[in-house]
């Protein structure tokens, strides 16, 4: 077995109460690396097209990738593959925090959770063993308290933990998975752990990773924390909320359910310019110097004692998107959905469909419960949010996600902000026209992480043009594919520089630890995952129609501001596919072509 890797996974069986290791297979790993390209290879082999998201077929896959463990930094990474509750189709999703890292040093270097336990269930998991506890007693609880709960039976704060909040309990398909402060938090992940009766899992590991090279990974070490780029650095002392005035400068800043693309009262919720209303406290993943994470406490106002890490997409989602001008509004907001256990930029969209349908006289107030709902309104945002988790009035049918508010209500269509079931991200299309291809061609529905964040070249790099088509899909498909080998390394895509890993990777890491030169194969690695995703999608039955971007998009421009007049048409759009389909090697109908399968060897894998 290659150095990196323990060799084998856990397999938690709810059902019957059982667990059994299972070794690895070493050619898995050298095809896929680890991390998100063995979770989807696990999901392409174990859960069916007709697999029910919230059904007993269903699975939880978490692996870790090789460099997870190590005594690199920013290498908390794991990564999930279930069949997603809310847009009904594959999900990949990646999280921070200690339970990888615990896992991986417990002896396992991924997770398959199956069945449905007979009552609510929490797992505590140490060196070789797996205990069933039970955890009828805690439903209700929010995920930070199940998760205190748990530490205190177990007996050792030394962990790492994930659970799920109440709306999980009540199969709310935009919940999410809390681990250690962080959260898989798109797709609806906690629906999937609520519908196994699993309220957490906790993991304590004493074991260690074994290294091909020790003295040469301490080397890139040190190499790496003393070449941090000043990205780096300005994520410590900023965070990703840095880039919300920047957006809105840019006119692609989502505004009242992003009808327009600039905020006129940006002042009032970028937090750089609401510090002396809020006390801000960094955090880190395991062994990351770079304390991305920005927790704001509300010290005045309104909303004081409002407590939340707050990121760019919540301030965006739950604020301008929601025409929301109260910055502690948004903190109280997310803090919310996290007590609830709510994904904060599913969330953001639906409260901002409801106000716009409220204002146009498509909702009533007994739709809301009696509750007055309009842009601005900050009773609103909070009451729409528990609204949801409750599973009362709209809010019922909003906690099916968009897929199902479609398919209940067609005529909504045109004010609802999705590809593939999946809301929109905080970066308005019509500004940025990449951002758009990354909505259309995600693994996942309209997400600028799997997508491929092009901002960070339409923004950053001179030399790209963000109102471009032309090149545009070569553009994305190469970050999407950087994305991809990291997500299944285990790192961090915030210090990916430092290492040497780029869209064209020349860092030595990976052999240093593995004694495998993966670094020549990595982008192939990634194209054979991002094509296996692909694969997998269309077996589920996504073609071109689903990777179209949403009416308002196509059919209406930007009324004001900075992007005033901007459209991505059809047409336009349409430039964009077919290059990205051809850097692909999928037909033009976005199916996987028989040729490109053979390449990357993926009609074996799925038989």
């Amino acid at each position: 077995m290659l150095k990196g890797y323990q060799g084998k996974i856990l397999r938690v069986d709810l059902t019957g109460r059982t667990f059994r290791e299972e070794p690895l297979d070493e050619g898995d790993l050298l095809r896929f690396l680890g991390g998100r390209g063995l979770a989807a290879r696990y999901y392409g082999r174990e859960i069916g097209a007709a697999t029910d998201p919230l059904g007993a077929g269903n699975r939880l896959i978490f692996m870790t990738g090789p460099l997870t463990a190590t005594p690199l930094f920013a290498v908390s990474r794991f990564q999930l593959a279930t069949r997603s509750p809310e847009t009904r189709l594959y999900l990949c999703s990646s999280c921070g925090g200690d339970f990888g890292p615990r896992l991986k040093q417990a002896g396992w270097d991924g997770l398959v959770v199956e069945g449905i336990a007979a009552g609510w269930t929490w797992l505590a998991i140490a060196d070789g063993t797996v205990s069933f506890r039970d955890a009828g007693s805690w439903l209700g609880f929010s995920a930070a308290r199940t998760l205190d709960a748990m530490r205190g039976e177990f007996g050792d704060r030394d962990t790492g933990a994930m659970a799920v909040g109440p709306a999980a309990e009540r199969l709310v398909r935009i919940s999410c998975i809390t681990a250690d402060g962080r959260a898989f938090g798109r797709g609806g992940p906690g629906a999937v752990m609520g519908s196994k009766h699993l309220k957490g899992l906790i993991v304590r590991g004493s074991g260690a990773v074994r290294l091909a090279d020790p003295a040469r990974v301490e080397e890139i070490r040190w190499s790496a924390l003393a070449s941090l780029s000043g990205d780096a650095g300005a994520r410590e002392r900023e965070g990703t909320t840095r880039f919300v005035e920047p957006i809105n400068e840019l006119g692609c800043m989502p505004t009242r359910n992003f009808q327009t693309a600039s905020f006129e009262a940006i002042d009032t919720v970028d937090p750089r310019s609401t510090q002396e209303s809020a006390v801000v406290r960094n955090t880190a993943c395991a062994g990351c110097p770079v304390a991305c994470g920005k927790t704001f406490e509300m010290t005045g106002g309104r909303f004081a004692g409002a407590r939340s890490r707050t990121e760019f997409e919540s301030v965006a989602l739950l604020g301008p998107n929601c025409g929301i001008s109260d910055f502690g509004a948004i903190v109280s907001a997310n803090q919310l959905c996290d007590e609830l256990g709510i994904d904060t930029m599913s969330a953001g969209n639906a409260v901002a469909l409801t106000m716009e349908l409220a204002e146009r006289g498509l909702l009533s107030r007994e739709d809301t419960e009696g509750l007055e709902v309009r842009f601005g309104s900050a009773d609103a945002l909070v009451g729409v949010i528990r609204l949801i988790a409750e599973r009362r009035g709209v809010g019922d049918l909003l906690a099916e996600g968009m897929y199902q508010v479609k398919r209940a209500h067609p005529e909504w269509a045109p004010y609802i902000l999705d590809v593939k079931g999946m809301p929109f991200a905080g970066y308005d299309p019509r500004g940025f026209h990449g951002s758009g291809l990354t909505y259309g061609t995600s693994s996942r529905g309209a997400c600028h992480n799997t997508g491929g964040w092009s901002i960070r070249a339409e923004l950053q790099e001179p030399s790209v043009d963000r109102f471009a088509l032309r090149g545009k899909g070569a553009l994305v498909k190469a970050i999407q594919d950087g994305r991809a080998y990291l997500d299944s390394a285990g790192m961090c895509s915030f210090v990916r520089a430092a290492f040497g890993f780029s869209d064209t990777p020349s860092g030595d890491v990976l052999e240093a630890v593995t004694g495998h030169s993966f670094t020549p194969q990595l982008l192939e690695v990634a194209e054979r995952i991002y094509s296996l995703e692909r694969v997998i999608l269309n077996r589920e039955g996504i073609r071109r129609a689903d990777d179209m971007l949403p009416e308002r998009i196509m059919r209406e421009r930007i009324p004001s501001g900075p992007t005033k007049g901007r459209i991505l048409t059809p047409e336009m759009y349409g430039v964009m596919l077919d290059e990205y389909y051809v850097a692909r090697g999928w037909d033009t109908d976005g199916v996987v072509t028989g040729e490109t399968k053979a390449k990357w060897g993926l009609t074996e894998l799925l038989q």
